[in-house]
């Protein structure tokens, strides 16, 4: 699918001609995070017997720097990280198609990520699946990499679901 394809389900043209990102309703936002712990529990689950050593270095040290982003309180390369937190494991896949649909439920999703470090119940506790998730992945435990992932997704999606109204 061309970038242009991908785009236009991303963002809304207004009647002034100005583009926004749509808001999300609440069922949407639900079946998003259905889709998402669904397919992103897969590609874990099959990342993790084709995790390589450097792969999992790599990933080790990505979450290392996300603490020290949630330490430092610096919201913005925290989201980054655990962007690249996760899409480091599920390049490991071996599944192109399944990564580039969740390239695009991460696009749909990506908005309101903010809202997450703005959740004071959230922040302490950032890192406590990804965390799991590298032991499981060290482990080379399939089924147990995806029970933390979906553990992740369902942990974040619960304080975005509690904040979807403060997007403006």
């Amino acid at each position: 699918m061309c970038r242009a394809a991908e785009v236009s389900r991303l963002l809304e043209m207004q009647n002034n001609r100005s583009v926004i990102v749509p808001l999300l309703s609440a069922p949407a936002f639900e079946e998003l995070t259905r889709i998402r712990i669904a397919v992103e529990g897969l590609a874990g689950e099959m990342a993790a017997t084709r995790m390589t050593k450097s792969g999992l270095v790599d990933i080790q040290a990505t979450l290392a720097g996300m603490q020290r982003a949630i330490e430092a309180g610096d919201a913005r390369a925290y989201l980054s990280l655990n962007e690249a937190f996760h899409f480091a494991i599920y390049q490991h896949a071996g599944a192109p198609i399944l990564l580039n649909m969740i390239r695009d439920l991460w696009g749909r999703v990506g908005p309101y990520l903010k809202l997450l470090m703005q959740a004071d119940r959230y922040i302490p506790r950032s890192n406590d699946a990804h965390r799991k998730i590298v032991a499981a992945l060290e482990q080379r435990s399939g089924p147990t990499v995806r029970i933390f992932i979906e553990e992740d997704i369902a942990t974040a999606a619960a304080v975005l679901s509690a904040n979807l109204g403060k997007v403006k």
